[in-house]
């Protein structure tokens, strides 16, 4: 009778354990693929949450003025103020990912949603970031659909552009300092997620070193930087996925030698190429084949449709998961949603337009809209980014192979 327990037990232990290592639970990397929690291959079919947690300022057709995060909040702050644009900041990130988004892209049969982060909402255990993703966790738990997690702007800069939000240089590769937060922000993710299946993995440092010659000189320290991330993290975290971008922009695999952990995935970015050809991410279907490891397009997309569906069909025929960029935009056809243009919104475009700086303050101030205008023009922003007051793009949504409403 007493070995009868003891064997009981034993096998209580062992499924206990395959239940922690994520072999029942956890998406994780086996051989070329990402298998589910119960080892069923998973194509990932997905959109990237852009603009929610990291502001860009094309997205607001700011295209020759304010670019940055930190830029559009300067932008934001000399037209409203500082304490009603902290209040318009969070109240966008409040409204701009609802439940109700989450249910309509499940419902158009995406299984998966990127989430674009800036560093400074997961600085610390209370940090706002935490309470948004949670609640953007659980609605996509309801909806079985996976969350991957992206540091789009780390600490220092890991680009030296507007889309890390830096300041002009990837001090990232530079900066002791900038690469201990980064490690500190990635762990803390880390131990707060350790045990959310419904969270799919990390995908570490969006777009690294753009292609500028003068920047190239930081590829090889690219790798041990993720080495020391990856690191942290499984000191904390046994279980999700790390995903590995290759620099310029996410294109370049070269710089990666032999796979450094047993669960990883190497993602690429792909934009304005041609479509209908696999010679056109064939290096990364052969390093694939090379390491044996999954890869997965993190983003593509702004483009037409006709362009979208080729692309869709040609990552689908060589089993290559994907994640078009982005959900919604202002004012444009090539995305999931759309929202309007705000009332007055044209005049903003013109004051980011205009140089800065002390010397040209008495022409800012004098061309602005007043602060009684720029408020309408901003609250009527929040209006149109909440669900009601967006459209599906049918033809966009066709074209990704999913079903528009």
């Amino acid at each position: 009778m007493r070995m009868r327990w003891l064997s009981v037990l034993s096998l209580a232990a062992v499924c206990a354990c395959t239940v922690l290592h994520g072999q029942t639970g956890f998406v994780h990397a086996k051989g070329t693929e990402l298998v589910d929690g119960a080892g069923k291959p998973l194509m990932l079919r997905g959109t990237n949450l852009g603009n929610w947690l990291e502001p860009e300022g094309y997205m607001f057709h700011f295209e020759d003025g304010a670019q940055s995060p930190s830029e559009i909040l300067q932008l934001s702050q000399e037209l409203i103020g500082p304490s009603k644009a902290d209040t318009f900041w969070k109240t966008w990130r409040e409204n701009y990912i609802t439940e109700a988004d989450i249910d309509r892209i499940a419902a158009m049969g995406f299984n998966s949603v990127r989430v674009p982060m800036h560093w400074k909402f997961f600085d610390g255990d209370g940090a706002e970031g935490f309470r948004l993703v949670d609640h953007l966790v659980q609605w996509a738990k309801k909806d079985h659909i996976y969350v991957i997690l992206d540091l789009h702007c780390a600490p220092g800069g890991q680009t030296g552009t507007n889309i890390d939000d830096s300041d002009g240089y990837p001090w990232l590769y530079l900066d002791a300092a900038a690469q201990k937060k980064t490690i500190e922000i990635w762990q803390g993710i880390a131990r707060h997620y350790s045990a959310e299946p419904t969270v799919l993995g990390y995908d570490l440092l969006n777009e690294p070193i753009p292609h500028f010659p003068a920047l190239q000189r930081y590829n090889s320290d690219l790798e041990p930087l993720y080495k020391r991330i990856g690191s942290a993290v499984r000191a904390v975290d046994k279980h999700h996925v790390l995903i590995l971008g290759g620099a310029q922009w996410d294109t370049n695999f070269k710089v990666f030698g032999k796979p450094w952990d047993a669960n990883v995935m190497y993602t690429f970015h792909k934009y304005w190429t041609k479509t209908t050809d696999a010679d056109v991410i064939r290096e990364y279907l052969d390093f694939r084949d090379k390491w044996q490891v999954p890869i997965w397009l993190g983003e593509s997309g702004e483009n037409n449709d006709a362009w979208i569906s080729a692309f869709v069909k040609t990552l689908e025929e060589n089993h290559v998961g994907w994640c078009f960029w982005p959900y919604k935009k202002m004012d444009v056809p090539s995305s999931v949603v759309t929202f309007d243009r705000p009332a007055g919104w044209d005049a903003i475009i013109a004051l980011s337009k205009m140089p800065g700086g002390t010397g040209n303050a008495e022409k800012r101030i004098a061309t602005r809209p007043s602060p009684e205008d720029a408020q309408k023009a901003f609250d009527d922003l929040l209006k149109k980014i909440t669900f009601s007051g967006e459209r599906v793009n049918p033809g966009y949504v066709t074209a990704l192979g999913r079903k528009a409403p």
